[in-house]
């Protein structure tokens, strides 16, 4: 399975979450990025080892000791870019685990930058946050194709 532990990290947020997670749960867990139909395109948090991992999956690295995977042609889809760990308000999608009471976990990148300015979404970076991260990368995902702009 390919491995490329450069590309995934979290907010402090998100990493508390997986702390109380790991506390609760007795142990470490698993991130898996969604690329849509019931899940939407959210992170799925599975206890580790639930969910069978295929050939197709490339590892982006381990947050806190939990390892974070993604389909390697959502991969290329979305530019191969860095992802950030969050955590966002409400239940999670599909079989997820919370992160914590009404919180669920989110993907943020530069590929989910709003094209236009003062859009406001919860799972897109703003330009400075994705400075912030060393995110350069000008586009954003409209379903599952990448749409470079400005």
């Amino acid at each position: 399975m390919p491995t490329d532990h450069a590309r995934v990290e979290a907010t402090s947020a998100a990493r508390q979450a997986i702390t109380r997670l790991r506390a609760v749960r007795g142990g470490p867990v698993m991130f898996v990025q969604s690329g849509g139909c019931c899940a939407g395109s959210t992170p799925m948090c599975f206890p580790a080892g639930e969910l069978i991992i295929g050939d197709i999956d490339v590892l982006l690295g381990e947050i806190d000791g939990c390892p974070f995977y993604i389909d390697s042609r959502l991969d290329v889809a979305w530019g191969r870019d860095r992802l950030v760990l969050d955590v966002a308000a409400g239940p999670p999608e599909g079989f997820s685990l919370a992160a914590g009471d009404n919180l669920h976990f989110v993907t943020r990148s530069a590929t989910c930058l709003s094209p236009r300015q003062g859009e406001d979404s919860p799972n897109r970076l703003t330009r400075s946050e994705a400075a912030t991260v060393g995110i350069t990368r000008r586009s954003y995902v409209s379903k599952s194709r990448v749409t470079p702009f400005g």
